[in-house]
């Protein structure tokens, strides 16, 4: 019989969505919906988004205050700074009103810190209904628990009272583990993005994309295609530059809190018109930038596993990044140019070694290249959802 999920997401598409809401949709989207149906609960954010819509196989329902069509900045002002509070609550109660109405067979929670409380709290009323919770998250461990201590009961149950937990990593399984979760564990990487992995974009898509950055001949184009926030390690990216020569630039696809920081960074360190802004961008589009780029450049300070760096891997980018939390899992000599966390000389050394090293670059890009294609295929990972998360709670 086709069984019925609730997911709970503080945001989904087509709005303000990162990697974790990226792999609910293709997880989704792989499994027939003659099996499993998808209900969702998230935040509305935009007064013009309908309350109710299906994106793929998902059933969306939309709560929260809104704003005619907000910017990422006005997320953290008045009065959309409360969605992300009330969410905790009002989740639940949208909840319990849908499992009413047609109950669901399980509920699957989306991070721990940002629906992990509405699912524990759902799971007082109706203690029979499974959880699921999977764990996405790529702030640093000690910022969530901190951010979370005023709800520090419920968000220590939305651990425990969890049937099963799905981790992206085993940094973050442990974290589980430290949670004092003593339930099954499934790690279940991330993938790729189809595009990257699967070449589905064309030349006039690329040669778009170049036109827009204005690539000139001649120029070497750092780029990571991740949100603008302390722990991606933008500012350290763009410390490097004073360090490299002047036909090296850097592309940041994505928006966030920190944008005018590093705007304001660049213009101290005289080389704001070596990086170039590109603000939010639809993720059916990014893959066409990664094209344009020639090396990918992610110093992060936090990860919980890191699908921009699997997707550049599989359009065969040179990746120079840390190896904090999750990136340690696919991130070695062997598939990258490993740095560490703060420091732009170590970036701008492993650049000009990149650039100086070209038969070098072609073995390590082809490597990480068979390892994607290997292990971060959304295809697998749906199936591996479906068979080690989903019949696991029903069995």
């Amino acid at each position: 019989m086709k069984k019925r999920v609730l997911i709970f997401s503080l945001s989904y598409y087509p709005l303000f969505t990162s990697g974790a809401e990226a792999a609910v949709k293709e997880i989704t989207d792989r499994i027939d919906p003659s099996d499993i149906e998808f209900h969702m609960v998230t935040l509305r954010f935009d007064s013009y988004a309908p309350r109710e819509e299906k994106i793929g196989n998902v059933f969306v329902h939309r709560i929260g205050l809104t704003r005619p069509k907000p910017s990422f900045a006005e997320l953290g002002k008045w009065p959309l700074d409360l969605n992300k509070p009330l969410f905790q609550f009002l989740a639940t109660w949208k909840a319990c009103q849908l499992h009413r109405q047609t109950p669901y067979d399980a509920i699957w929670a989306l991070m721990a810190h940002s629906s992990g409380v509405p699912a524990a709290l759902f799971t007082l009323f109706h203690p029979g209904t499974p959880y699921i919770l999977t764990l996405q998250e790529g702030d640093p461990i000690e910022h969530i628990e901190r951010v979370m201590r005023p709800l520090w009961p419920l968000f220590t149950r939305a651990f425990t009272r969890a049937n099963i937990i799905q981790s992206i990593s085993s940094f973050l399984a442990d974290w589980a583990r430290r949670r004092h979760f003593k339930g099954p564990i499934e790690i279940i990487h991330n993938g790729a993005n189809p595009k990257d992995l699967h070449g589905e974009i064309s030349e006039d898509e690329v040669e778009k994309i170049k036109q827009l950055i204005q690539k000139k001949a001649g120029e070497v184009i750092l780029m990571n295609t991740a949100r603008l926030v302390h722990q991606k390690g933008h500012d350290t990216v763009i410390r490097s530059l004073p360090l490299l020569p002047s036909n090296i630039r850097l592309v940041l696809v994505g928006d966030g809190p920190d944008e005018v920081m590093l705007k304001r960074l660049a213009q101290d360190l005289q080389v704001a018109n070596r990086v170039t802004f590109m603000g939010r961008v639809d993720r059916s589009e990014v893959t066409a930038y990664r094209k344009n780029a020639d090396i990918f450049v992610g110093p992060s300070r936090s990860e919980g596993l890191g699908n921009a760096f699997l997707s550049a891997m599989a359009s065969r980018l040179p990746v120079i990044a840390t190896r904090e939390g999750g990136l340690a899992e696919f991130l070695t000599e062997k598939t990258g140019w490993i740095v560490e966390k703060n420091q732009p000389e170590q970036v701008a050394e492993r650049v000009k070694y990149i650039i100086s090293h070209p038969d070098e670059v072609r073995r390590v890009t082809e490597t990480a290249r068979q390892m994607v294609l290997s292990s971060y295929d959304w295809d697998l990972i749906a199936k591996e959802m479906r068979q080690r998360v989903f019949e696991r709670v029903w069995r």
